[in-house]
């Protein structure tokens, strides 16, 4: 698995690190106990928000409306329930207690984000990553409840599209990520981008959510998808 992704290992998680390495497509895995292990996946795996497919069951529970959406308003509990919650196929987590720390100081610093996924007062799904402007880079997702976490990745598709991110980086391929259109690039290619497309100064603070645009903006890609099909 870590064969050519490995870049660089040890150093530190401290927020100006982290950002160094995101602008250079290199992102922190490791297990606790062991020395920081820098990645850089080739391929990469990318999607553009405007060429998203949406799951026509998925559509469903979207247009069900049952739950509520929301961003940066759980950040701590969002990237604590990654770490958390069992996954199948895994043991453990790399979200180790000093990744918590370093992302929650990004968070708080404006770089980081998260979207929350809500049933009443209960937070069932959610994810996190990091911001550089017009590139958003995933880092995880967790859910509680059937298809939350995926709901949270259909809002960030949808606050992409209307705040101009471009694309949105999954970091590695999968056959989960190729339903909604993910795709590999090389790591020669998205290195280009971002050494092209990157802001000098990356954009900080808190993200609003206007469902009222993420709806109309997913509903708009849903129709014409309908008419290609």
């Amino acid at each position: 698995m870590w064969e050519g992704w490995v870049v660089a290992y040890g150093g530190d998680l401290s927020p100006q690190r982290l950002l160094d390495a995101y602008k250079k497509g290199i992102f922190p895995w490791y297990d606790e106990g062991e020395p920081i292990r820098w990645c850089s996946p080739d391929p990469r795996a990318i999607l553009s928000p405007r060429k998203l497919h949406i799951p026509r069951r998925l559509w469903r529970e979207w247009k069900k409306f049952d739950f509520t959406l929301t961003a940066d308003k759980a950040f701590v509990n969002v990237i604590t329930l990654c770490a958390e919650v069992p996954r199948r196929y895994e043991t453990g987590t790399w979200i180790t207690r000093d990744m918590r720390e370093a992302y929650i100081t990004l968070h708080f610093l404006g770089y980081a984000h998260s979207i929350e996924v809500w049933r009443g007062d209960n937070l069932v799904g959610g994810l996190y990553g990091v911001g550089l402007g017009p590139i958003f880079v995933g880092e995880s997702m967790f859910h509680l409840q059937p298809n939350t976490s995926k709901l949270a990745f259909l809002a960030l598709c949808g606050y992409a599209m209307v705040n101009g991110i471009k694309i949105i980086d999954c970091q590695v391929v999968s056959e989960h990520l190729e339903q909604f259109g993910v795709y590999p690039v090389s790591r020669k290619k998205y290195l280009a981008w971002l050494k092209t497309k990157l802001p000098k100064k990356i954009p900080t603070g808190k993200w609003q959510l206007d469902m009222e645009k993420v709806h109309q903006a997913l509903l708009k890609l849903w129709q014409n998808q309908k008419e290609s099909n």
